[in-house]
């Protein structure tokens, strides 16, 4: 793991807190509580509702609708959210003035029906109950026997440790609140209060546990742990103490922000006071824009995002929730997404699985992480823009595009994900070589599915992109059966079109089901001829011995002779003069055979040693032999060739002469003038 991962942690939290707690605070920023109704009173507007002289009267006083009204143009729709931003604005520059009288009446209600008259009664309640829960977080740390332990602890043992201790504080403090009766809206303050320190306290926990386990995987297991680098140090409290602010900001801000109606401030002010925390947040992301560890200073870069963030909090001030939350996603989406895939490949990389099962939870564990970041960010855009869609788009078709769009892409992670687990694990199955010993049938079904596995991944491809295809459109409610059955017209007719598509790649699905060939192998059909190297739906891809590539049509290969198939036998010519010792000559052939089929460097692919079958036919220049040899397809061409060596010399030994054409001429010496230049002619010719 290098040391760069720290920072890519770091800036992995700097995405995901602000988009994870900025949405509760738009949740709760955002929309103005709904006015709680009595219930007596709206069983009566319910009971009222119910009387049949009631109905009739309203039937008589509503007007019949004529026609329905048109559906609202852009420049409609435009002039509506130019309204709704002026209106905004205007509503929070109206609230400032109103800031110090609202003040001074919240802290009457504080007083009144919190404090009960005891000042400081909030705070002194929030320190006891923090004193209680790190007392009994003290005592689990001290149970557990981890808090002052100081040689190795495993990871696991730590997290179960963080857990089992915030646990224990939670429990703790809200329990021992709530063992006593308190007023509601005191209730409410503290409960709110101590879970927002909770969960800053979770924060500030898994920071500091996932550069634990950084910098537990930078090491190996057969070293002794070494300091940390000056360089990652420094790196961690930068973004440890950067984090810490913003989960501050945040928590604490959408604390304060949910609690301010509930003590009598107006929803504007309350959006006032959120901007501010919102101004405190911007401050510290436009100083880790700057001081950022591990970044080259780009002055022009910087400064660009900078106004980008400044732009997105005026889309803040100004309501374009659309806008702010995307310009996020913009920003942020992708460091997220590269910063979860590193984090989670380097937790894939500590499990240290094998085999299928290693290579399925890397891909789920990498990609499905991705995927989760992704799906999470569509999931709360499709929240936000479903409930403002009739708005955005104007009308209910333009709410079907947005959902479907945002579904849109739920569906391709999906096959994103399946497509990289198949590819994943067809590579792995091809690239695993067979064990040492197999048998011929082994051997034969591991050399089928290297073969057949190409085909079926690019059929899965297919398959998968069709069905992803379909259901995008399906769900941007385009009816998909016509589309179906007008692809089955369509491609009929194609079929037609193009018989010799349809020819290559129906043939090239029977030479799949007879086996006639795999990868790997030595085939020649017709003028081609070659190793197979590959395949593809309509052709095959042959290797031959001197480089060239041969991409022939399945169409086009007719009858195959496949060279590397079980076994080949190689029969060779040898000619001897005609004094020689023939029964010598054998008796040497034979040794030969034997001797190369007990070298090492062949026995393995020799099935039968190297042997004379008897004499074919008395030549014009000598006596014509026959050999035999029967090996492993493509090894017969290494021993035949030791084997001419070895032969020639034990034929000089032993007195044995090769038989060489031979012409005697005899006459004068213009004759012999004559056959010495029909000599050189036969010669040049061939």
């Amino acid at each position: 793991m290098s040391k760069a991962l720290p920072t890519r942690i770091g800036i992995l939290l700097s995405a995901i807190v602000p988009i994870f707690f900025w949405v509760l605070l738009g949740t709760s920023w955002a929309e103005q509580p709904p006015v709680s109704v009595p219930p007596e009173k709206a069983r009566q507007f319910l009971d009222l509702l119910s009387d049949p002289e009631v109905k009739v009267w309203l039937e008589g006083k509503i007007p019949a609708a004529t026609e329905e009204s048109p559906a609202p143009s852009l420049a409609d729709a435009i002039s509506g959210w130019e309204l709704a931003v002026r209106a905004r604005l205007v509503a929070l520059t109206d609230a400032i003035p109103r800031i110090p009288q609202e003040l001074a009446n919240a802290a009457g209600v504080v007083s009144r029906d919190v404090n009960s008259g005891r000042p400081g009664l909030v705070i002194l309640i929030l320190a006891v109950l923090t004193v209680i829960g790190f007392g009994a977080e003290w005592l689990v740390r001290r149970a557990l026997a981890l808090g002052g332990s100081h040689g190795t602890v495993d990871p696991g043992q730590v997290v179960m440790s963080e857990v089992a201790a915030l646990l224990t504080f939670a429990l703790a403090g809200i329990g021992s609140f709530l063992a006593f009766e308190w007023p509601p809206l005191l209730r409410r303050i503290v409960l709110t209060l101590l879970l927002a320190f909770i969960a800053v306290r979770v924060v500030r926990a898994t920071v500091r546990l996932l550069f634990g386990l950084a910098d537990a995987g930078s090491r190996t297991s057969d070293e002794t742990p070494t300091a940390i680098p000056v360089a990652s140090e420094t790196a961690q409290r930068f973004w440890f103490r950067r984090v810490s602010l913003i989960a501050g900001f945040l928590l604490f801000g959408w604390a304060v922000v949910s609690l301010m109606p509930s003590i009598g401030f107006s929803i504007d002010v309350a959006r006032v006071v959120a901007l501010l925390c919102g101004l405190g947040m911007l401050a510290i992301a436009i100083e880790i824009v700057w001081r950022r560890p591990g970044s080259a200073a780009f002055a022009v870069r910087q400064s660009l995002l900078t106004l980008y963030l400044i732009a997105l909090w005026l889309a803040w001030v100004a309501g374009l929730l659309g806008v702010l939350w995307l310009g996020l996603y913009a920003l942020l989406l992708p460091a997220t997404v590269r910063g979860v895939g590193n984090v989670a490949q380097a937790f894939a990389g500590r499990a240290q699985r094998s085999g299928a099962l290693g290579i399925m939870l890397n891909v789920l564990i990498v990609r499905g992480a991705r995927a989760a970041v992704i799906g999470a960010a569509v999931a709360w855009l499709a929240y936000l823009w479903r409930i403002r869609a009739a708005a955005l788009a104007g009308s209910e078709t333009g709410a079907l595009v947005i959902s479907g769009l945002l579904n849109s892409i739920i569906v391709l992670l999906v096959a994103d994900l399946l497509w990289q687990l198949a590819k994943a694990l067809i590579a792995y199955r091809m690239e695993l070589a067979p064990k040492e010993g197999s048998n011929a049938d082994e051997l034969a079904r591991s050399g089928r599915l290297r073969t057949l596995l190409p085909i079926f991944r690019n059929v899965l491809a297919v398959f998968i992109a069709a069905v992803s295809v379909l259901t995008i459109l399906s769900g941007l409610g385009v009816q998909i059966a016509p589309l179906i059955a007008g692809a089955g017209i369509f491609g009929v007719a194609i079929g037609f079109g193009s018989q010799t598509l349809v020819k290559d790649v129906l043939s090239g699905v029977f030479y799949m089901l007879d086996d006639a060939f795999r990868v790997g192998e030595y085939i020649q059909s017709g003028s081609y001829k070659g190793t197979v190297e590959s395949f593809s739906l309509r052709s095959v891809r042959l290797r031959h011995h001197r480089g060239p590539i041969f991409t022939v049509p399945f169409g086009e290969l007719g009858a195959i002779q496949n060279m590397s198939r079980d076994w080949v036998m190689d029969k060779m010519a040898l000619s001897v003069t005609y004094d020689s010792d023939v029964d010598l000559a054998r008796r040497l052939i034979k040794k030969i055979g034997q001797e190369l089929a007990a070298d090492p460097e062949f026995a393995a692919d020799t099935i039968e040693p190297l042997k004379m079958q008897g004499v074919d036919s008395f030549g014009d220049s000598g006596i014509d032999l026959r050999l035999k040899l029967m090996t492993k397809p493509g090894t017969q061409f290494g021993i035949k060739r030791r084997a001419f060596m070895m032969i020639k010399k034990a034929f000089d030994e032993n007195g044995i002469k090769i038989a060489v054409p031979t012409v005697h001429v005899e006459g004068g010496g213009d004759n012999a003038a004559a056959a010495q230049q029909l000599l050189k002619m036969k010669g040049a010719a061939s």
